[in-house]
């Protein structure tokens, strides 16, 4: 992963985390149906030829096959591989078409192969700024003329948000990271607390605009996944309840192109077409 890669890192990271199951519950629940649902608006049809890259244990690459499409799933965590495979057997019929570990700046796939591409993890585990404009380089490289590139980030404002949120400010180790996020967006976490995330790099909305253009990419849209949603202090409550969650997604989906609510978002996903 190059030589200022935080792969040892995700690796221990990831070790003890799973990201599947944070993807099930809460506000991780509600970034992935927001996920999907932005997805299912602006893929191309079923059958389609996909690259999740950097998709973890294959929760969205599982969901795609599920839907129809040819899906290969590539990920730098060999855990997050096999942990994939094992969920791809046990769905027989739509399964993920490959699950192979790999980099996000060195796709082994050909020119002009692919109809979309997923970065949804990549873009925040790549630290340097060169580093992610190869992935969104690869991205374009792979993509067929109109394919489009789906690039998911964790805004600059996240840990400003979530520490006083949680009151995670109680913490001087974590008062000092998001002093850092705000400063610059290079997100560490010294002391390995796992609730602190790991070694990452979290974008201001206009970073994502800039590196998205700077490899080629036409930009289209900019959209927060979660809103102010996740910061709610009636979240839980109201997301337990049926017709409430209903409205909740409702008016999220009205309201998440608002440039004026980006900052809010604890992840913004900028697709762009080739």
């Amino acid at each position: 992963m190059g030589q200022n890669s935080p792969l040892p890192e995700m690796l221990e990271y990831y070790g003890r985390f799973s990201e599947a199951k944070r993807l099930f519950q809460g506000a991780g629940e509600l970034e992935r149906i927001r996920t999907q649902s932005i997805l299912k608006r602006y893929l191309p049809k079923p059958g389609a030829r996909i690259l999740d890259i950097g998709g973890a244990a294959g929760v969205h690459a599982l969901w795609l096959a599920g839907e129809g499409y040819e899906v290969h799933l590539i990920d730098p965590v060999p855990h997050h591989i096999d942990q994939a495979m094992k969920e791809s057997k046990a769905q027989p019929g739509r399964r993920i078409a490959s699950c192979t570990v790999g980099d996000a700046r060195e796709i082994s796939w050909p020119d002009e192969s692919v109809d979309a591409v997923l970065l949804l993890g990549p873009l925040y585990h790549l630290i340097d700024r060169s580093d992610r404009l190869k992935a969104l380089s690869e991205a374009h490289r792979v993509l067929r003329a109109g394919g489009r590139v789906f690039a998911a980030v964790v805004c600059r404002f996240a840990s400003f948000l979530d520490g006083f949120a949680r009151d995670l400010v109680a913490d001087p180790q974590f008062v000092a990271i998001m002093r850092q996020d705000l400063k610059d967006g290079q997100h560490r976490n010294p002391a390995n607390n796992p609730d602190y995330f790991t070694t990452t790099f979290f974008h201001h909305p206009e970073d994502l605009k800039d590196e998205i253009k700077e490899a080629g990419l036409q930009l289209e849209k900019r959209i927060g996944i979660e809103g102010p949603a996740w910061l709610m202090r009636a979240f839980p409550t109201l997301w337990d309840h049926p017709e409430r969650r209903v409205l909740l997604l409702e008016l999220l989906e009205q309201i998440e192109e608002e440039p004026s609510l980006l900052g809010a978002n604890a992840h913004i996903m900028g697709f762009a077409r080739k």
